[in-house]
């Protein structure tokens, strides 16, 4: 009988730091530059990305710091994962914070790192980073998440 993996007998509380950051897919989508709507307080994503990522490979180039360096840099913690209603559907700290299982294409699942951007669940090559931008600008890169980022 084989042994069930971590993500499915630990609660996100119960996890280990290391446990919880191997959760993160690499997809990238939470470095996306958001913008909220201020009257219907909805979330719309951007083609613009936090200055920290590194657009092809989907990671933060400063993660140790990111807080620091990027002061409205959304931390994910147990707590977070449950109140960010902007994470993607395909987001694994979502999906189990939902008691979903991880998707097929989940490096902890497939075993590789690639598969997540084979999928076409990450947002590489798909975001410009705010370095690159105007601030004025972002909002003309608003996208939609679901049609624009693939699929969730």
């Amino acid at each position: 009988m084989s042994k069930r993996p971590f993500w499915e007998t630990l609660t996100l509380d119960e996890m280990s730091d290391e446990q919880w950051e191997s959760l993160c897919d690499g997809c990238g989508r939470c470095c996306a530059v958001k913008l909220q709507d201020p009257a219907s307080k909805k979330i719309h994503y951007t083609r613009a990305a936090c200055r920290l990522l590194d657009t092809e490979a989907c990671r933060c180039t400063d993660y140790a710091n990111r807080a620091r360096r990027v002061p409205d840099c959304a931390v994910l913690d147990p707590r977070t994962v449950r109140e960010f209603d902007w994470l993607p559907q395909s987001c694994a700290y979502r999906r189990l914070a939902q008691g979903k299982k991880l998707s097929w294409w989940h490096p902890l699942i497939s075993g590789s790192t690639d598969s997540v951007h084979e999928a076409g669940i990450s947002v590489r090559g798909q975001l410009i980073s705010e370095d690159h931008i105007h601030e004025s600008e972002i909002p003309a890169l608003l996208v939609d998440l679901q049609r624009n980022f693939n699929h969730d």
